[in-house]
């Protein structure tokens, strides 16, 4: 058994619980300079002391594992690309740095990210484009400052999925039963009645009449989750804002998309309350249409509450969860597992989310390998939504939901697959920009920081062969 130096993210987790190395080392019942020695990676962090950590602080031990550092790595390398292609850090670099330093390896992240927007926002004033001149150069947008919000937290609300659950006991939320349960506690706790919203708005609160208002068009699910919503906004509005504070300043649009955020949070975890959902979830093998039947919820509301299953002793299988339309736009994306999203130059070409276009519908199937060795196993399916009258335009989006392949066999999604073979892993990369594969024939832009090779005397198969890389030819 291989073993585990984990002294920075045992450092990290004293830092955040604001101990110090002789009050983590009693809690332990180790000696002070042991402690020392295994935060300075001296010594590995030892079985029995792993054991106390978990049972202690509630941590899962894989955050400890050198697995956990897989999506800093990622992105890391995302923005450091023009660095490593010209050789001034490497690959071995980036993976100690992740692991032995991940604050400052964020802070670079962050600066990366920020040296992007800043070069995109230049372009635009040299090629004439300068767009909105209010827009701060190097401020990412508000939505998507959110899902990095989401991100950061691998998608779970510890404090706010407790209190759903709570109320969701309190007021009675079963499945058959939710719009009920809603429906008294608006009436009898806020004196909140509910309308119909004849507009095109899917809901609207009236505070002074304190009339909830409800578009006839929505189905009863989605009715559910729009009171549960407004639940939450009632009842934890102290509670939402305090988290939303945690990253940005009230009175942000950020802040107040955070609080709405955490608010759709609380709802789904209502009426689709933790521990009876995961017990469901667990004896379905995760199938997700059975879900959806027993709930009576949407495809897309069962799936991102897969992906928020992880409840220390209580966890259900670690997924991703994205969605993407047809032109590879990436409306939502949350982790609770080390998949990277690529921010530059959209989603691989080759990932079954587009597949399940051609097919809405149905569930598509595929074990995917990144470059890293990484191998996922995905479902994604097409859903489309229709404001309801004929000849109105619709949305159509792919539901990807994926989980490391170690986790697999737990999904009904597996039976007949092979998942020991790794060749038989549909290679994807995170983004033509920024992807390792230089030999993919499906690569839609060249690479980030590596120079072309042109050669006006060859031809390859490869689209964009570089300098150094030796593709097929044609």
């Amino acid at each position: 058994m291989s073993k585990t130096y984990a002294g920075a993210r045992l450092r990290r987790l004293r830092e955040e619980r604001r101990l110090s190395q002789a009050e983590l080392a009693r809690v332990l019942g180790i000696s002070p300079s042991y402690l020392n020695q295994m935060e300075h990676d001296s010594r590995p962090l030892t079985v029995p002391v792993l054991l106390r950590l978990t049972e202690t602080f509630g941590v899962d031990a894989a955050f400890f594992s050198e697995r956990d550092t897989t999506r800093l790595v990622a992105d890391l390398r995302e923005a450091l690309t023009g660095e490593l292609a010209a050789a001034r850090v490497s690959a071995t670099d980036l993976a100690q740095l992740a692991s032995r330093m991940p604050s400052v390896a964020e802070v670079l992240i962050d600066l990366g990210r920020r040296n992007q927007l800043l070069s995109e926002r230049l372009a635009g004033v040299t090629d004439g484009r300068d767009g909105d001149r209010n827009t701060p150069a190097a401020s990412p947008s508000p939505h998507e400052e959110i899902r990095d919000f989401f991100y950061r937290r691998q998608n779970y609300l510890h404090d706010t999925d407790l209190a759903a659950e709570q109320l969701a006991e309190e007021i009675g939320v079963r499945p058959g039963e939710v719009i009920g349960a809603l429906t008294r506690r608006l009436a009898d706790a806020h004196g909140v009645r509910l309308g119909a919203e004849p507009g095109e708005r899917l809901h609207r609160y009236d505070r002074i009449g304190l009339t909830l208002h409800l578009s006839p068009r929505l189905r009863p699910g989605q009715r559910a989750f729009r009171m549960a919503t407004q639940l939450a906004l009632l009842e934890h509005d102290e509670g939402l804002s305090r988290l939303a504070t945690e990253d940005f300043e009230p009175g942000t649009p950020a802040h107040e998309l955070a609080r709405i955020g955490v608010a759709n949070y609380f709802a789904a975890a209502l009426i689709l309350p933790y521990t009876a959902f995961h017990a469901a979830a667990e004896e379905f093998r995760y199938d997700i249409e059975r879900l959806t039947d027993r709930y009576g919820l949407g495809y897309e509301t069962v799936c991102h509450r897969l992906s928020t299953l992880q409840r220390p002793r209580l966890r259900g299988v670690p997924f991703s969860f994205v969605r993407v339309d047809r032109a590879g736009n990436m409306s939502k994306r949350q982790s609770a597992t080390a998949f990277h999203f690529s921010r530059a130059g959209g989603t691989c070409p080759l990932w079954n989310v587009y597949e399940s276009f051609a097919a809405p519908g149905r569930i598509h199937v595929q074990v995917a390998g990144m470059p890293d060795g990484q191998r996922y196993l995905w479902t994604a399916r097409a859903v489309t939504r229709h404001r309801g009258g004929w000849g109105e335009p619709g949305k159509t989006y792919a539901i990807g939901l994926g989980c490391e392949i170690r986790h697999a066999h737990r999904l009904v999604y597996s039976d007949g697959l092979d998942l020991d073979n790794a060749s038989a892993a549909t290679p994807i990369g995170m983004g033509c920009r920024v992807c390792e594969r230089l030999d993919c024939p499906q690569r839609a832009a060249p690479p980030l920081g590596r120079a072309l090779r042109v050669d006006p005397d060859s031809s390859t198969f490869v689209p964009y062969p570089v300098s150094g890389s030796d593709p097929r030819p044609t």
